[in-house]
């Protein structure tokens, strides 16, 4: 089945880097586009960055310029390089993929950005 499995978050201050994973399984990868999506506290989730199958990428504009979006399909893994982190940042960090008409998500990963 699929399996969407997030890693990389944690605690950072105030700009500085974390890059996340998302390792996928249960699908032929290379064929689907992905999304990060964020969830803070008391608040929506809401999308943060995609990436086609084809590596076109879009970003929300609280991010645009500070984090990158990747996949490696020789890996079966999705990246998102957050830089210059804010506090604002703070969230879980789910990655999701659209199956045959399903949204499957990860767990979420969570990252902290605090002094």
């Amino acid at each position: 089945q699929v399996q969407l499995v997030e890693s990389g978050g944690g605690l950072v201050q105030p700009g500085g880097s974390l890059r996340l994973s998302c390792a996928a399984s249960g699908f032929t990868f290379s064929a689907y586009g992905m999304s990060w999506y964020r969830q803070g506290p008391g608040k929506e989730r809401v999308l943060v960055a995609l990436i086609s199958s084809a590596g076109r990428f879009n970003y929300a504009d609280s991010v645009k310029g500070r984090f990158t979006i990747s996949r490696d399909n020789s890996e079966n893994t999705m990246y998102l390089q957050m830089n210059s982190l804010k506090p604002e940042d703070t969230a879980v960090y789910y990655c999701t993929v659209r199956w045959h008409g399903v949204d499957y998500w990860g767990k979420g990963t969570l990252v902290t950005v605090s002094s």
